[in-house]
């Protein structure tokens, strides 16, 4: 591919997702980590919402979440996940798509306790995705968790990680006169050698 430069140029896709995040950062105002994550029901219908990549590995991504949740459940079921990076001030987004199974390990206590009390707190309070009668329910449940739970709470047995292990990773930037620049990489299964394509806009 010798058009593939610039912002483009690299052999690992991973690092390039590094290098556009870390550029996002210095332009995004809030949440240059947030994904738009796609996730599929048992009846074939599509689901897509906001959440938060913690983590770019050698090979795969990570995002937590509570594994009741509607994403979570869906997840488990389907084995299979996309999701979007947009960065506006950047006129970037990056694709991907692949196999997704759980982080429930050392890992995810790591980054449970690196977040706030609060926000541990929250995870053990919050029914994700179940109805809710009222805010002020929640925030009771809340208090009750928080005094149940103490000031180092363990992680909840149903909150946790998911990794995405990607067999297609697609790196978009904005032409002049709607005339993009697409690069598509493609894998069969994780561990194999990628295959870069360019695509029309």
């Amino acid at each position: 591919m010798s058009d593939r430069s610039g912002i483009f140029a690299g052999d690992d896709p991973f690092q390039l997702v590094r290098d556009w995040l870390a550029e996002a950062q210095e332009t995004e105002l809030n949440d240059p980590n947030a994904i738009a994550l796609a996730t599929v029901d048992a009846d074939g219908m599509p689901n897509a919402r906001m959440v938060l990549l913690k983590d770019i590995e050698q090979d795969a991504f990570v995002f937590y979440t509570n594994y009741d949740s509607r994403k979570g459940q869906e997840l488990d079921a389907s084995g299979k996940v996309a999701f979007v990076l947009h960065w506006k001030s950047l006129r970037r987004q990056i694709r991907v798509r692949g196999n997704v199974d759980r982080e429930d390990g050392a890992k995810a206590d790591e980054y449970y306790d690196s977040r706030s009390l609060q926000s541990r707190i929250g995870a053990w309070a919050s029914k994700q995705s179940q109805p809710l009668s009222s805010r002020s329910a929640l925030m009771t449940e809340a208090a009750k968790e928080g005094v149940r739970h103490g000031t180092h709470p363990k992680r909840p047995p149903f909150w946790g990680g998911f990794r995405v292990w990607p067999t297609e990773i697609e790196f978009w930037a904005d032409g002049a006169f709607r005339l993009h620049d697409r690069f598509r990489w493609t894998r069969d299964t994780i561990g194999e050698s990628w295959n870069i394509s360019r695509l029309n806009p």
